[in-house]
Order: C-alpha cells, then structure tokens, then sequence
C-alpha cells in the first residue's frame, strides 16, 4: 500500500507523510477564528429591547476573530459551520447539515471569545481583532454562508445584545481553526 494510505502510528507523521513541507507552514497555521455553534430550536437577538434578528430551526454561532486573521480565516469556518452534521437524520443520527435540513444561522459577533483569563481576574482582550477588522470578517463570514445558499440573520456589530435562544439537544460544539479544542 502506498504510504499516504497506511495509519501510521503519530498523527504528525501522517501529516509529513501527506502534505508537503513547505504548506505545513501555510496561511491555515495561523488561522485562529474561534465560534461556539449551538444548534437550536428557535433563536433571535435584541438590542436596546427591539428584535434585531431571529431564526426558528437552525445554528446560533457566536463567532470571535482574532487579530492576526485573514479573508481565509473566514472562508474555511464558513465552510466548516455549513457543512457541520449536527441535525438528526430519518434514524436519528446526527448526519444532516443545516443546508440538508433547510434550516438557517444566526451569526453574533463576540469578541469575549479571545478573552484570556489565565493572569488575574479581569480577562485580557488583546488577542481579538480590533473593530473594523473584526467587523469585515465577521461580515464575510455571513457573505460566505449566505453565498452557500443558508439563510443567515446576523446581531448588530458593536452593539451590547440580548441573545434568546431554545439549545435544540442540546448541541454545543467549540470550533477553533487551529484544531486547538
């Protein structure tokens, strides 16, 4: 069997196996965008005690951008909130997209996601993109999926938001494009 198809025993000889040394070192290495994905039963976000956006079935994904990130930081967890198999299939499986089950995102900006706890009490905010950066991603991100043919409502960036939602599972998942959970 040629090598790329047997297990090797270390994931990171698979890796020098597979993909050549000179894209280890790519863009995707320093991709940090970080989102917590919950999918849901009905979902909506208020400001200022208005309803701003609102969603029945689908993904409530609150979506923090760093401040190294790039166009590609976007577009790759576009791709990976698409086509994450979080709904229950005809045997209760979850196999089924939020494009499969026809449902929709609901996409809020929060940048506490890059807050760093680790010295002191007050978390650190430093890692996480200043606004007009954060903001371009964040909308490129809603581009993408929208591009992808999901229905997406997104918060108001900037704005302090009340955030409703029913956890349809409930299903929470971390996404973090350096894989780091």
């Amino acid at each position: 069997m040629p090598l790329c198809f047997r297990r090797p025993r270390c994931p990171s000889a698979r890796l020098r196996a597979i993909v050549p040394k000179a894209t280890q070192t790519g863009w995707r290495s320093k991709i940090t965008v970080r989102a917590v994905v919950q999918r849901v039963s009905e979902a909506s976000v208020s400001v200022e005690g208005c309803t701003v956006a609102e969603i029945g079935r689908g993904l409530l994904v609150l979506l923090g951008v760093a401040e190294d990130d790039v166009d590609g930081d976007a577009h790759y967890l576009a791709g990976k909130v698409a086509g994450l198999r979080v709904f229950d299939d005809s045997e209760g499986k979850l196999n089924l997209s939020v494009t499969d089950c026809g449902g929709s995102v609901l996409l809020v900006s929060q940048f506490t996601l890059y807050g760093d706890c680790r010295k002191g009490r007050r978390p650190s905010f430093t890692r996480a993109a200043p606004p007009e950066a954060a903001e371009r991603l964040y909308e490129a991100v809603a581009d993408r999926l929208r591009g992808m043919g999901i229905p997406v409502q997104t918060g108001r960036f900037r704005a302090g938001m009340s955030v409703a939602l029913i956890n349809d599972g409930p299903v929470t998942l971390l996404l973090d494009s350096r894989n780091a959970f």
